[in-house]
């Protein structure tokens, strides 16, 4: 029986995997890093948390996560000419003694059953819609486009600074890293608006994580995004977690199966709500894994992370993924 990270190994290469990868199960994803204390986040229902980005962020009860708050009180950037005076990033560069839990998690994991990853959210897009609101960072697109990619540059440069201090010290050999680039029906920008304002700047930092001896960039967006999965490959990015079925998974594999693999194909809606059922869960987990193959897909919730939002759904697909693997390999 191959390793967790054998099977993943063979599953996006397009060798013979002996069982369906099971979501995360190939992940150790470090979670208690001092560069991720940065980013405080509120708990289930705490309100107006903000980090030492300056984002305030709520998490409200009954929603599936925390987003930031964008009224006139916490809106960080209403001028984005004015982000050089407001947009501070905090060092990524800590103590050594910060860093022994992550280091003593880190060193924990067996790294011939699974590979170890830092995690990395939000991502650059995300980032600057943190900052200003979702509509003024779209018209800043067409408005400031120079203060954009001038923005961009700082934030590539952080995560770069970020990236050198979490190899040295955890040594990672994956990376897991979120930008949701679209809604469930379209992406937030045309392939050209991407290009120019985050392709180079994903080059550079994913490069840098290969350079260091990464061997697997997993990147979140459970979003429509099919029409920048050649730019995804150009990024070097080895596995879209998160892609949701209005993508065309089928024909996203057959197209660029080889280059790039596909983690998702279960929309978490359609499973993780008040009143799921393990019918739901069984009926959804057996379309997609006859549907998509073995090879450059990982069957998996949409979410970006081994999480549901109602209790006991991540539990239940993990089964029936399992459940699936001994009835079709």
């Amino acid at each position: 029986m191959l390793t967790k990270r054998e099977n993943l190994l063979e599953t996006i290469h397009g060798g013979h995997p002996d069982r369906f990868v099971n979501q995360f199960e190939f992940l150790s994803i470090i979670m208690n890093d001092p560069i991720r204390a940065t980013y405080k986040a509120p708990k289930y229902g705490e309100l107006n948390v903000t980090n030492q980005w300056g984002v305030t962020r709520s998490w409200p009860e009954g929603t599936p996560g925390p987003f930031p708050v964008h009224d006139d009180a916490h809106r960080l950037l209403k001028d984005i000419t004015e982000w050089r005076d407001i947009v501070h990033a905090p060092s990524p560069v800590f103590p050594e003694a910060a860093w022994e839990p992550a280091i003593a998690a880190a060193e924990a994991v067996d790294r011939k059953d699974k590979f170890v990853s830092n995690f990395q959210a939000p991502g650059l897009f995300e980032s600057l819609h943190y900052f200003m609101g979702m509509e003024d960072a779209m018209m800043n697109f067409y408005e400031e486009p120079d203060e954009m990619h001038d923005l961009i540059k700082y934030l590539t440069e952080w995560e770069l600074d970020a990236a050198r201090e979490t190899c040295d010290h955890l040594h990672i050999d994956a990376v897991f890293h979120h930008d949701d680039w679209g809604s469930q029906r379209s992406t937030f920008f045309s392939p050209a608006m991407f290009e120019e304002f985050f392709v180079d700047a994903y080059k550079q930092i994913y490069g840098y994580y290969k350079e260091r001896g990464v061997q697997l960039i997993v990147h979140h967006s459970d979003s429509y995004a099919a029409t920048l999965i050649p730019d995804m490959i150009d990024m070097g990015i080895d596995i879209w977690q998160g892609v949701m079925t209005g993508n065309d998974i089928r024909k996203c594999i057959d197209t660029y199966g080889g280059k790039i693999s596909f983690m998702g194909g279960i929309d978490s809606a359609t499973v993780d709500h008040p009143g799921w059922t393990r019918q739901e869960v069984h009926d959804q987990v057996r379309r997609a894994c006859a549907e998509y193959g073995k090879l450059y897909y990982i069957p998996c919730a949409s979410q970006g992370g081994p999480m549901s939002t109602f209790d006991g759904v991540y539990q239940a697909l993990t089964e029936e993924i399992d459940s699936a693997s001994k009835d079709m390999f």
